[in-house]
């Protein structure tokens, strides 16, 4: 019974995974900070969306609710291995028309600084600059209050801010 339920599912899902698989990629990319997080987490995140794929195109808004498996299931890995890896690869949009090597220099450096904050902070700051979701959406993502919200981003800047400021004064 459960398998005929799954295979009634599965097309609504697919069709939704279709036409969100590249921004959910690119989500749990910014979220995680290297490629291979990244698919990790988004295969967990979508194994369990598709199992669970009537109750989760219930939702208010099933992409929240995916966004939120994939920041839980990157937050369950790095709790049970308690370490932090550097990304190692770029996320390039070459259609600003800037200088390659500057633009990938620089979001070489944000990505070094965002990579030494908490895996909340980062999602936080990730949610709120570059997926440019609001303080209530980011609160539903990361399932806290929004003041909670708003207390990640605030002390993720102010680490970023400081570490700034350090390599500036040490430069």
């Amino acid at each position: 019974m459960a398998d005929e339920t799954l295979q009634a599912d599965t097309p609504g899902f697919d069709a939704w995974l279709a036409s969100r698989s590249t921004a959910l990629t690119r989500f749990a990319y910014l979220v995680t900070g290297n490629r291979h997080e990244a698919e990790e987490a988004l295969q967990s995140a979508l194994t369990s969306a598709c199992a669970k794929w009537s109750r989760v195109s219930r939702a208010d808004d099933p992409e929240a609710y995916v966004r939120r498996m994939v920041v839980n299931a990157h937050v369950s890995w790095w709790r049970s291995f308690r370490r932090r890896e550097t990304p190692v690869d770029d996320v390039r949009d070459d259609r600003s028309g800037a200088d390659p090597a500057v633009t990938t220099t620089e979001g070489d450096r944000v990505w070094r600084l965002c990579a030494t904050l908490p895996a909340r902070q980062r999602a936080a700051v990730v949610l709120r600059f570059y997926e440019d979701m609001s303080y209530s959406q980011i609160a539903t993502v990361l399932q806290c209050s929004e003041s909670t919200a708003r207390g990640h981003i605030h002390r993720a800047l102010g680490a970023l801010r400081r570490t700034i400021e350090e390599e500036h004064d040490d430069g």
